[in-house]
């Protein structure tokens, strides 16, 4: 079985790729279990899609794994796509998600509107790269989005960032609430890991 670095230090995301994977295809590790230190990726993409492949590269380059790296975030209509690639750190430089979902509580109240639901979506980016892949390196990119909304008030213990505020169009459950299984065929994670595993040849 080979090995597959998740190219992320957050352990939110490490338990959702183990999850998505399975334990048939391959062995997921975190690359800070194999790059110590693990190198500082400096995330100044404009986009999704430029962070992951951006530390997708880095860490490939330096363990000569299979790397897989992910860049998801958040976007609210009524804050103009905010936070989006800035999700992680919308409070400040190492901010906490509690810290975080406080901001974004903070900055939706301003708005001074009767609204209680935002239109938002959670969008997810992945990168894949091989490169040790015969006749050289390989990179697979996909993308997933889940549509939903934004609500005032913490709702649900499970998940992680902002999940116990973002309900999935459909449902009137939190991410915070909704069991994994559940969470796992529409969020924005699960569906990209779908059109990974598409792309690589495999069906979930």
């Amino acid at each position: 079985m080979r090995d597959l670095l998740i190219a992320t230090t957050n352990k939110g995301k490490l338990a959702e790729f183990t999850e998505l994977f399975g334990h048939d295809r391959f062995r997921v590790r975190a690359a800070a279990e194999v790059l110590v230190p693990m190198p500082v990726v400096i995330e100044d993409g404009t986009t999704f899609a430029e962070n992951a492949r951006k530390k997708a590269h880095s860490i490939a380059r330096e363990s000569l794994c299979l790397t897989l790296a992910d860049d998801s975030g958040l976007e609210v209509d009524a804050l103009s796509g905010a936070p989006g690639v800035y999700s992680a750190r919308f409070a400040g430089e190492g901010a906490t998600d509690a810290q975080n979902r406080e901001h974004l509580v903070a900055r939706l109240l301003a708005l001074q509107t009767e609204a209680v639901r935002f239109p938002a979506r959670f969008r997810c980016a992945l990168c894949l790269i091989d490169p040790l892949a015969e006749g050289g390196a390989t990179m697979l990119e996909v993308d997933g989005v889940c549509e939903g909304s934004v609500i005032l008030e913490e709702r649900g213990t499970s998940g992680f960032g902002y999940d116990v505020l973002f309900m999935p169009e459909g449902y009137n459950k939190t991410f915070g609430e909704l069991p994994s299984d559940v969470k796992h065929t529409m969020s924005h994670r699960g569906r990209a890991m779908t059109a990974l595993l598409a792309g690589l040849g495999s069906s979930r």
